[in-house]
Formats: structure tokens, sequence, C-alpha cells
């Protein structure tokens, strides 16, 4: 791990220092500065506040907005609920993974993309949804999430 990260790392930490009940909070922060928690992460989590590498690994792994294995640049989620799905969600995934060259649950080696189902996006009457970073896309098509991708890779 590069210098800067773990400085990065540190600041971060510099901020619970002494608190309690933060650790959810600081794996978040972590997470969206790296976007992921890496190896490196945990430990300085532990030696610097205290908290067991075990609490440390239960917390990351319980909750699914934090990731262990490093991510793309560009969070592409696809629903895959009841709503999406009858409305042509499967044919959404496949573009997705078509066009970013990867499949569900993987990230690309060049670390731009990382590719994931959900089971909700919370809007289903603008099935098929996509969502990549935040932004959402409602009644996609295979046509327009391979435009997507495209721009996004060239960016």
């Amino acid at each position: 791990m590069e210098n800067d990260q773990i400085a990065k790392i540190d600041k971060i930490i510099d901020k619970y220092v002494g608190k309690e009940g933060v650790l959810i909070q600081l794996l978040l922060e972590i997470q969206g500065e790296l976007n992921w928690v890496p190896k490196e992460a945990v430990t300085r989590i532990n030696e610097r506040l205290g908290i067991p590498v075990s609490d440390i690994y239960r917390v990351a792994s319980f909750y699914s907005a934090i990731s262990l294995k490093p991510r793309g640049k560009y969070l592409v989620r696809v629903c895959a609920g009841t709503a999406c799905y009858v409305r042509g969600g499967q044919r959404i995934l496949d573009a997705a993974e078509q066009a970013i060259g990867i499949n569900a649950g993987e990230t690309s080696s060049d670390l731009k993309f990382t590719l994931e189902t959900v089971n909700c996006l919370g809007c289903c009457a603008l099935g098929p949804v996509v969502e990549i970073n935040g932004k959402y896309y409602g009644t996609a098509t295979p046509k327009q999430i391979k435009k997507i991708v495209e721009n996004k890779r060239s960016a």
C-alpha cells in the first residue's frame, strides 16, 4: 500500500481517537476515500484505536456497503428485484456484463468498474433500474447501459 493511502487512513482515524461506537462510521469513511477497506486499514484501526481485528472484520463483513475487496471507480448496481426482473432486468445485467467485460460480483482488472446485483434500489416503478455511484437510471435499456459504460470508460 502506498504511503499516501496510509496517510489518508491515519488522517481519517485521527478524527475518531478517544471516541466510542465509531467503527461503522470510520469504516464507511475509509470506504468513501479508498473505495474499499484494505487490510492495512484494519491493522491501523486496531493499532491506533485498540479495536480487536475480529470485531473490525465482523462489522465490515456484515454491511454490504463496506467492501474488503478492491472496488472499481464506478460501482454499477443492477436491480434484480421482482419488479425490475419482470421488466427486463436480466437483459440489463447481461448488457452491463458484456459492456464492462466482467460478471456480476466482479471488479475489472483496471479497477474502473465493479458490477453488483442488488435486491432492490427502492424505485420499483422505474424498473428496470441501474445505479452508478449514486446516480439512478430508470427504465433502463441495454443500449443505454452500453452507452453509459462506454462514456465512463473513456472518462
